[in-house]
């Protein structure tokens, strides 16, 4: 049997991360003492901490270890691994984009003098958009958790014997956006509508094509709705994103398009 402070030394966390981790029900320790409520663990626990504290490293969450640890095969946390490792490699990818991206801002601002000439690269469009037959997962989170949620409807497709057409896409249903507490419904598009959880059939949309890393799609957001604004629309929907080309097809972040779509009808 270990002392909290000996499971501690022996898995480099500190005492108050183990007691966090026996409040929210992750790791609790074998024995309490009940006159002192001291902890006690096993040796037996020490690989399991040790693996809390490698998928943290991995990006996972904590709520997300809980249930990686709960599933009942191997083979499923290896599923669960490989796709965080896409995620971590997309984020690897769009970070050298952004880099990438400063220096040919530096280049053109130093060439024009214009910091702002970036956002004439944005061809607005009036277009219906297509018909999507999807899976969906809503609720709030961090963009940062798109990975997890697309993970388990892609689980769906594979235990309800769908078919996926590739296609996935993000909603953004508040009117106020926050990076880290959003309410976003992520969406597979799939081939059997008698299956799917929504259907959102083809209404007027004003769109745009963005290139590159999802850091600077705000740039589109902005352009879109300042042409909304200044050719008698108004927005009539929540606007969403599909993602034509991404970091799953393994090509390059500044290959990556993304096809934006904000509803709207003639102001009133």
């Amino acid at each position: 049997m270990l002392s909290i402070g000996q499971m501690s030394k022996a898995c480099s966390v500190t005492v108050k991360t183990l007691r966090h981790y026996d409040k929210i029900g992750l790791l609790c320790p074998c024995a309490v003492e009940e006159s002192s409520g001291y902890r006690y663990y096993s040796e037996e626990q020490i690989p399991t901490m040790l693996l809390i504290s490698r998928l943290k490293r991995y990006g996972f969450s904590l709520s997300d270890i809980q249930e990686l640890l709960a599933l009942p095969d191997n083979w499923d946390l290896h599923r669960h691994l490989k796709f965080q490792k896409l995620h971590l490699e997309a984020q690897r990818q769009e970070l050298t984009a952004v880099i990438q991206e400063m220096e040919s801002h530096l280049h053109e601002f130093e060439r024009t003098g214009d910091i702002m000439s970036y956002q004439e690269k944005y061809e607005i469009t009036l277009a219906k958009s297509p018909q999507l037959t999807l899976l969906t997962s809503r609720q709030v989170m961090s963009v940062e958790e798109f990975g997890t949620y697309y993970s388990r409807l892609y689980q769906r497709i594979i235990n309800e014997h769908l078919t996926s057409s590739g296609l996935t896409l993000a909603i953004y249903h508040d009117e106020e956006f926050d990076h880290l507490h959003t309410d976003i419904e992520i969406g597979v598009e799939i081939l059997e509508a008698d299956k799917a959880d929504r259907i959102i059939p083809s209404t007027l949309c004003a769109t745009a094509v963005h290139k590159g890393p999802y850091s600077s799609l705000s740039e589109a957001y902005g352009k879109i709705t300042e042409w909304i604004s200044t050719t008698g629309y108004q927005i009539a929907g929540a606007p969403f994103e599909i993602y034509r080309k991404n970091a799953f097809q393994h090509i390059p972040v500044e290959e990556w398009e993304t096809e934006i779509f904000f509803p709207v009808k003639k102001a009133e």
